[in-house]
């Protein structure tokens, strides 16, 4: 395989299933190793794209009695740490195909779980070959773990009993791929990669089964990758990963090169957040060793010429407002300038489809912004606006505009809202909420748990304005005023009572409360199994109305269609559809 790219490599998995463990190992492999990122990274989750080169020179090493005398004859393999699925398939939906292969770490002890799942489909969508690594054997009962011991080694050293609990949880994930459409088979019993996915044990912690993994993955790249890894030539393309300030350099962009060659000089096109621009670069620099991109600190190499597929450094001008996630093209001529220009504006338009009405959402990139809305999407919550940056005031002012109150929510993944936004959100009477995370499921359950409260807190709002039907009864021996108006004691036997409310005896009106007393106090309202005193305007006790009569409180017509769609209890349903008969006589579409 002269003359080709590095295999591009992304790790998915779920929340917590081992990814960063995993490629915390890898760099920890040879003389150069470099440490852990799990405690930088929000809740030991990975949120941005990271990217982590491998030597070819360190893998023929490890793999070399794994790999039959063959070697690795490209260059070596370039690790893309992803947040999960999200950034993979936003990568993916823009036509580049950043990653070549994949592995996808499942947890042995708990099986395929959403981010697996959703991993899986978007697999199958975008027929991008995967291994999977089961990881966390080593919590299997009774398994002997031996840090850096190749797997075929570890498998034949385990108890009978032992291995009796790993097939049982080996042929639980069979199930579950198969599910998906997916044939798996451990690793040293395929005989057609084409028909089956390959399955390695792993114990990522300890290093234990790390080399077959990387085996199966050089082996699948040599195999099958050929020809995509030799489309080495022409003009550079890259993926933005992120923006930077650097300290003697200014704005810099950190991006992954998957096509092509970059040069110092070069003209390139990339998105902003006012379009595709072109400018040049003007310094090219390459992280040093198996340093992790975003911990190379100063272990950054000053280069004239960097290839595919690499991690990368630049430092240009006119790097402001550039949009994470987008494409950045080298560009050596007028129609090239033409057409990448027109394409970058195409990325900076984004392609999350927007509704009349919904929440607003936030993010510092591209991917960010478009994983949110993808998630949201999913769970069929529609958005009204979506943009890159700092939560503003005008961001505010539009989620305030919304007409749905369930709406007046903005959603930020991975940024921070203004001082002086955040001042609008507390001291606005319209109910708006901002919720903030960097972990993106996090945004989605803080969401739910917010909208459920919200809904209450209406639908309390709501009954405090409707007015209910009840069914009292005027207690004997408690006639305080026979009129003018009449000062009754009663007993709510089901629903409530409102001020201004008119009363119905037999079907026929008698009389509108004009107030409700508890004691000394005065209250708009009293509640199934309360006993007050009401004045009641229209009546006299003793005509109208007697001691130990049962009367129910009558409702607005508006009001009726209203309850029609509110909880109620079932006394109250009672009432209400007592109320519904004594209308319909006069009105037969009364209340409809």
């Amino acid at each position: 395989m002269a003359n080709s790219r590095q295999p591009i490599v992304a790790v998915l998995g779920h929340v917590d299933h081992g990814k960063t463990s995993l490629l915390d190992h890898i760099r920890s492999l040879g003389d150069e190793g470099r440490a852990s990122v799990m405690d930088r990274e929000a809740g030991g989750i990975t949120q941005h794209i990271g990217a982590t080169e491998v030597p070819a020179m360190i893998l023929n090493k490890l793999c070399g009695p794994l790999l039959g005398g063959k070697i690795f004859e490209s260059p070596g393999l370039l690790f893309i740490d992803t947040p999960g699925h999200h950034s993979f398939s936003t990568l993916r939906s823009r036509g580049g195909s950043l990653a070549d292969i994949a592995i996808l770490i499942v947890d042995i002890m708990e099986g395929c779980r959403p981010q697996t799942k959703e991993s899986l489909r978007i697999l199958k969508q975008s027929k991008t070959p995967f291994v999977v690594a089961a990881n966390k054997v080593d919590r299997l009962y009774g398994w002997k773990v031996q840090e850096g011991r190749t797997m075929v080694k570890s498998l034949s050293s385990q108890v009978k009993e032992v291995m009796g609990l790993f097939e049982q949880k080996y042929w639980e994930l069979v199930g579950q791929f198969a599910e998906y459409g997916f044939n798996i088979e451990r690793y040293d019993r395929v005989k057609d990669f084409t028909k089956d996915i390959a399955l390695v044990p792993i114990s990522a912690r300890e290093g234990e089964g790390v080399q077959d993994l990387l085996a199966v993955v050089i082996g699948l790249a040599e195999r099958y990758l050929k020809e995509q890894l030799e489309d080495i030539e022409g003009a550079g393309e890259g993926t933005v990963l992120e923006m930077k300030e650097e300290r003697g350099l200014g704005k810099t962009l950190d991006l992954i090169l998957h096509r092509g060659t970059i040069r110092k000089g070069d003209e390139i096109v990339i998105s902003t957040d006012k379009g595709g621009i072109s400018t040049k670069v003007k310094g090219l620099f390459a992280p040093r060793g198996m340093s992790e991109m975003r911990d190379a600190g100063d272990r950054w190499d000053d280069t004239e010429v960097a290839h595919a597929a690499s991690g990368l450094k630049i430092s240009a001008q006119s790097l402001e407002g550039v949009l994470a996630g987008t494409t950045l093209r080298v560009v050596n001529s007028n129609s090239a300038r033409l057409n990448a220009i027109e394409a970058a504006n195409n990325e900076a338009k984004l392609s999350i489809e927007l509704d009349d009405e919904g929440v607003c959402i936030k993010s510092d990139t591209v991917g960010g912004l478009e994983a949110l809305a993808k998630e949201l999407r999913e769970k069929e919550i529609p958005i009204r606006e979506a943009s890159i940056g700092k939560v503003s005031r005008r961001d505010i002012r539009g989620a305030e505009a919304s007409n749905d109150p369930l709406h007046r929510i903005i959603l930020a993944f991975n940024t921070e809202i203004l001082i002086e936004a955040q001042k609008e959100v507390e001291e606005s009477d319209s109910g708006i909420h901002f919720i903030e995370s960097d972990i993106i499921y996090r945004i989605l359950e803080q969401h739910e748990e917010w909208k459920e409260n919200r809904i209450l807190q209406l639908e309390e709002e709501s009954r405090e304005k409707i007015v209910y039907p009840a069914r009292i009864m005027l207690l004997p021996d408690h006639t305080f005023r026979i009129s003018k108006p009449a000062v009754v004691g009663v007993r709510i036997l089901a629903g409530r009572i409102h001020v201004g409310q008119r009363l119905l005896k037999e079907g026929k009106r008698v009389g509108q409360i004009k107030s409700i007393r508890s004691g000394q106090d005065s209250q708009k309202e009293a509640t199934q199994g309360s006993e007050v005193a009401i004045a009641v305007e229209g009546v006299t006790v003793g005509r109208q109305i007697d001691e130990g009569d049962i009367i129910l409180v009558d409702i607005p017509e508006s009001h009726a269609r209203k309850l029609k769609k509110m909880e109620m209890t079932s006394a109250e349903k009672e009432v209400y559809e007592e109320l519904l008969a004594i209308h319909r006589k006069q009105d037969h579409f009364w209340g409809h």
